[in-house]
């Protein structure tokens, strides 16, 4: 993917895939997908290894739970259908928080106009398993209590990962620090966290249960194991993109609440002007 340096672009300078300006719920989503199409090889190829891992662990959960095509649960399989859904809950926040310390390591270039190859980094790669992992267990707890906790908790922690790898702060300021960063302009990061998870979620649950909709159509009946392993298997495939199409969200949205609520582009732009390497102004 090619970087444009120091272009103008809607009032502001534009030296990548990211605008040195506040940007719109739409411009930040087409900053995200330009930012996993530039990386695309290593995202995708480790979405999809994580989406797999995810369905081969929910497939036993899930069977025998709800009747196809549309998974309503049974009546006497409540209790097993939640606890399946709460660790899907959990794993998809696990996912997410994980794929950060890649898209991290790319947004910070790409604002810059920089071409960078992502990659895992020991010490680092640390930090990001534990949150990742912290993230998991904290989102179980959260769905199974009753649910809305789980999207309170994914709106306040989406920024804790990019705040480890951009901002260079330890684990436990990079939570309170995602926590304030969301906070900021009136829940503006959280409610954005939310606009793309509920967009890429509708895309999810219409192909799983549109493919099974159209099977359904052609066979007479499909067993419960048979049914699961094709949603499960559509659900992997659109997940290998969701999950690290959010996850580069999550990069791009913790850069521009930093220049929304932080001046992060006037910093970038006086180091520019005065000859200082700009990538500096992005560590705290």
């Amino acid at each position: 993917m090619a970087f444009v340096r120091a272009t103008k672009l809607g009032g502001g300078v534009q030296t990548g895939v990211l605008p040195l300006r506040p940007l719109t719920l739409g411009e930040l989503l087409d900053a995200a997908v330009a930012l996993l199409r530039g990386h695309a090889k290593v995202l995708l190829a480790t979405g999809f290894v994580l989406a797999v891992v995810e369905q081969v662990v929910l497939y036993p959960l899930r069977v025998g739970t709800a009747r196809p095509p549309y998974m309503f649960p049974y009546d006497d399989r409540l209790e097993l259908y939640w606890l399946a859904l709460s660790v899907g809950f959990a794993t998809e926040i696990a996912i997410i928080t994980a794929l950060g310390g890649l898209t991290a390591q790319a947004a910070g270039p790409a604002l810059l106009g920089e071409r960078s190859r992502i990659r895992f980094r020991g010490g680092q790669f640390g930090a990001v398993a534990v949150l990742a992992g912290a993230a998991g267990a904290a989102g179980f707890l959260a769905a199974i209590a009753c649910g809305v906790p789980w999207f309170a908790l994914y709106a306040l922690i989406g920024l804790v990962v990019p705040a480890l790898v951009i901002d260079r702060v330890g684990p436990l300021r990079a939570i309170g620090r995602s926590m304030v960063l969301s906070c900021r302009g009136g829940l503006r990061g959280a409610f954005v966290r939310l606009a793309g998870y509920v967009a890429w979620g509708a895309v999810r649950v219409a192909l799983g249960i549109g493919t099974l909709a159209l099977i359904d159509l052609a066979v007479d009946s499909l067993d419960d194991d048979i049914a699961w392993l094709i949603a499960g298997t559509a659900w992997a495939l659109v997940n290998t993109v969701a999950y690290p199409a959010l996850a580069c969200l999550d990069a791009v949205l913790h850069l521009e609440t930093r220049m929304r609520t932080e001046g992060l582009d006037i910093t970038l732009s006086r180091a520019r002007a005065t000859g200082r390497p700009p990538a500096a102004s992005l560590v705290l």
